[in-house]
Parts: structure tokens; C-alpha cells; sequence
């Protein structure tokens, strides 16, 4: 079948296995041929459990417990193979093959596509999103935006009549947000197909949108309807809800630049790269004030995880240096890549782009105690520093979660609890606001400002610009000269 496709949900629901409550349940819809549904909903509401749920990625029993079902156009998802894209909302989840054309051609050649077809698929696919990057290039050599946008332009290329979003923009500059936009657009506007996007900026997409779905954090459906109407009589409970409303600006105190800073750590003739004989910036000169936030932004490409990971000694310097301040000195040494994994652990603590890639435990209550137990914390002490930080994080009714099973949102605060929990003097964080609602957005940020008021040096790569507004203390701007 070709065209757009219909979407009946029909009181569906889904609960992981080993969790007690359900991440959805009694959800209601019909999504007719050609519709462009904005879902939305708190973090943890099921928005992205739905949408596995709609491209039929759930699994069997062995990894948990349907309820009610989902048809697309008639059949159950897993037997709509081509009919669903989804770009899920880890880029890196969707690579597959080592080179840009080769990974933007798979889905297109597993469903069969003509071979004379597809080398003008792939290229109208990487085109119309903006990937500016040789076909020949190593897809482990593209920074997260980059990835984010190789996603997108792989299903594209397969002309699907369901397309899932799931936060297509969340780690793009600017720039980039408006050309998947409009790639998104041009799309559904020539095939008519039908889309459902999960995305907090909302202001983005309201227009390009013909309904908005709200889910309630506790099940069903909240709103339902057409964009300006949703947002005009469920604003107040949507922004109380966690919902991202267009024109409604956060309440939390904008930082003044600081003028004179005093180094915590500081860069000279810095040189910076993921490989040995590939610099992506050189000749840095860099100053990370003490007891300040500085936000590091940039175009996609530009190199700003790169810095961060090598300012929090986790990637050696190409050329030049790192040198942190006296107190911060380890046996002697002041350049933090020299130092040893416990010696950063109260030193620099960093928070990942992708926060699974620091989770060691099954549950997040063990989660939280890696670190403090590395430092042979009195047990009494851990469960005290576990216990606030699942409270002040909104993460106590998940204590025994696994972190695996966690929304993107929840995943990213837990990341940040994770490092918190070490006490470092210096935290580093990649893009720490990725996924989240306004809540959880508010009560990330707000904790950020806190541990600033605290004494504590907080460094963020961020495409945000209100996290660069509430942050900002001090910037660094990596790439072009805006």
C-alpha cells in the first residue's frame, strides 16, 4: 500500500517488565490518513512508548505487558514493514553501517528498493536535512547533531507512510532545527504523509501540526485538537503539566557576565580531536571561571563535546594544554587528562550526550550510590545523598526502575544526579536539557543554578537558548562568529 497511512489506537497501553505501574495505558485515537499529530505530554507521560508502540518495536511478553492495541491502516505495526519510519530519540540507535551513504541506503535496500533508485534517494535524503558531510564519510566521525540528522534522512529516503519523530531537533543548532523543519515539511507536504512528532519546542512545529495529543501523566489522553485551540484552553494545566507552550517563558533568574573571571581551569594553543591526526578545532584559548556556569555553543561540527570532554581530562589535548587550578592538583599533576579515574571522579565530574552511556547499574537507586561508594562513603551517608537527590530530581517513585527503562527526560536528569552524587568541584555537562518538559527543564536548570550559588564551576554545551540566557555567565562559542 501507498499513501499515508491511518492510525487506530485503541485503549492501548504498555508496561515494562520488572515495572509495577504502566509508562501508558487507556490511550484513545484515531489518526486519519495525512494528519500531523504534535504528541505531547510530561516526561515519563509514555510519548515515546507510544511511538515504539506505533512502529511495533515492543517486543514480546519476555520485555512486558500490552494492553488494547494498535492497528496502522488495518494490520497490526509489525506487519507494516516500510509503511512505519520512525527517528527515534537516540540518534546513535538508528546507525547501523559504518559510512553516511552506505547507513542512508539500508532501509532502502531492504525493502526491496530498485538499485537505480537508490543513489537519488540517499542524495535528496541527505539534501533536504542539511548533512553537509562526503557520502564516504565514517558515520563514528559525525558529532551528535550530525547523527541526529543522518536518522532522520535514512527513513526519509524510504518514503514511509507513517513517519515517527521523536525530538528530531534536540540536539541541532539552530540552523540545523530549521532546515529538519524543513525538511519534515517538504515532505509531508508532497507525499501527504502522516506524521507523529514528540518534540519540546513546540513553537516549531505548532504551525506545521494539524492536531495536538496531550498525554496524561497517569494515562489516557489530557487534550486533544487543533494546535491553537489545545494551547488557548489547556495552557495554564498543559504548563502545570510539564507541556512546553508556546510564548510562555520560564520564571528563573537571568545571571549578569561575569567580567574578570578567576581560572578554575584554563587552555592554551589547545588543539582538540576524537583522533590522533584529526583536529576539528586548534588554537584555542580557553578560561573556565570558578564558581561560575560558562556555556559552550556553536554550529553542529564545531567541536563543543569535543572541548568538553577534553576540559574534563577525558580526551587527551592534540596540542597545548589543560591546566587545572592548585586546588585541584593530583599527586602534583594540574593537567586533568593526566589524572586517575577516582582522582576526576571528586575532581571533574562530566555528563554524557547520551546519558546510557554512564549507567552501570540495574536500579537507580544503585545508580546513584556508584559513586559515593567508589569513594568509601559511610553507607549511612550514601543512602542520605541517594535519597535527596531522587527527591530533588522527581526520580523517587523510580527508585528500583531500571535506568535502561526510563524516558529520555528522566534518563538525562539521572545522568545528572549521577555525577552529583560525587560532589565534584566541576561538572560538565553535554547538552543537559535534552528531553526534557518544562518541568523537568526548570527543576534541571534551577539545580544547575543552585550548585553555581554553592561554589560549584558547572560547564554546558548547549544548542538552548534559554539555557544559554539562565546559564551564560560566561560563553565560549566554538565554529562561525554569530
Amino acid at each position: 500500500m501507498t499513501g499515508p497511512a491511518r492510525v487506530d489506537v485503541e485503549g492501548w497501553g504498555w508496561r515494562y517488565a520488572g515495572r509495577k505501574l504502566p509508562a501508558t495505558r487507556e490511550v484513545d485515537l484515531v489518526i486519519e490518513p495525512g494528519e500531523r499529530v504534535l504528541l505531547l505530554g510530561a516526561s515519563g507521560a509514555g510519548k515515546s512508548t507510544l511511538l515504539a508502540g506505533l512502529a511495533g518495536l515492543l517486543g514480546g511478553s519476555d520485555e512486558g505487558e500490552v494492553s488494547g492495541r494498535i492497528l496502522v491502516d488495518g494490520e497490526v505495526p509489525e506487519a507494516q514493514r516500510g509503511r512505519i519510519g520512525l527517528v527515534l530519540q537516540d540518534p546513535e540507535a538508528g546507525i547501523v553501517l559504518s559510512k553516511v551513504g552506505d547507513d542512508v541506503a539500508f532501509g532502502c535496500e531492504n525493502l526491496g528498493v530498485p538499485a537505480a533508485q537508490i543513489p537519488a534517494r540517499v542524495a535528496e535524503a541527505v539534501a533536504s536535512v542539511g548533512l553537509a558531510v562526503p557520502l564516504d564519510r565514517p558515520t563514528k566521525a559525525l558529532s551528535g547533531g550530525q547523527k541526529q540528522r543522518l536518522a532522520l534522512a535514512g527513513v526519509l529516503a524510504m518514503r514511509p507512510g507513517l513517519l515517527l519523530l521523536d525530538e528530531p531537533t534536540a540536539n541541532l543548532d539552530p540552523e540545523g532545527v530549521a532546515e529538519v523543519r524543513s525538511a519534515v515539511e517538504r515532505v509531508v507536504m508532497s507525499e501527504g504523509t502522516t506524521v507523529v512528532l514528540i518534540e519540546h519546542r513546540t513553537a516549531v512545529w505548532a504551525d506545521l501540526m494539524t492536531r495536538v495529543v496531550v498525554l496524561a501523566p497517569g494515562g489516557g489522553v489530557l487534550a486533544d485538537g487543533p494546535p491553537d485551540r489545545v494551547f488557548a484552553a489547556y495552557g495554564d494545566a498543559l504548563a502545570g503539566a510539564g507541556v512546553w507552550v508556546p510564548g510562555r517563558p520560564v520564571d528563573l533568574p537571568v545571571p549578569e557576565p561575569l567580567s574578570t573571571p578567576d581560572a578554575v581551569l584554563r587552555a592554551s594553543a589547545l588543539s582538540i580531536g576524537r583522533e590522533k591526526r584529526t583536529a576539528v578545532a586548534s588554537g584555542l584559548e580557553v578560561v573556565l571561571p570558578r564558581g561560575a556556569a560558562t556555556v559552550i555553543t556553536g554550529p553542529n561540527g564545531a567541536g563543543k563535546s569535543t572541548l568538553a570532554l577534553t576540559l574534563a581530562g577525558l580526551l587527551p589535548e592534540l596540542a597545548g594544554e589543560v591546566v587545572a587550578a592548585e586546588e585541584l592538583t593530583a599527586r602534583g599533576v594540574r593537567r586533568p587528562s593526566r589524572w586517575r579515574s577516582t582522582e576526576l571522579l571528586t575532581r571533574i565530574g562530566t555528563v554524557f550526550q547520551e546519558p546510557e552511556h554512564q549507567f552501570l547499574a540495574s536500579t537507580l537507586r544503585d545508580e546513584l550510590a556508584v559513586g559515593p561508594r567508589a569513594l568509601r562513603r559511610p553507607p549511612a551517608e550514601v543512602d542520605r545523598t541517594v535519597d535527596e537527590l531522587l527527591e530533588r530530581l522527581d526520580l523517587a517513585s523510580l527508585a528500583l526502575a531500571n535506568p535502561f527503562t526510563l524516558s529520555g527526560g528522566q534518563k538525562r536528569r539521572l545522568s545528572v544526579a549521577t555525577v552529583l552524587a560525587a560532589s565534584p568541584a566541576v561538572i560538565v555537562l553535554d547538552e543537559p536539557t535534552f528531553g526534557q518538559d518544562r518541568r523537568g527543564w526548570v527543576e534541571l536548570v534551577a539545580l544547575l543554578q543552585r550548585e553555581v550559588a554553592r561554589g560549584r564551576t558547572v560547564v554546558a554545551v548547549t544548542h538552548d537558548a534559554d539555557v544559554v540566557r539562565h546559564l551564560g555567565q560566561h560563553r565560549i562559542r566554538l565554529g562561525d562568529a554569530a
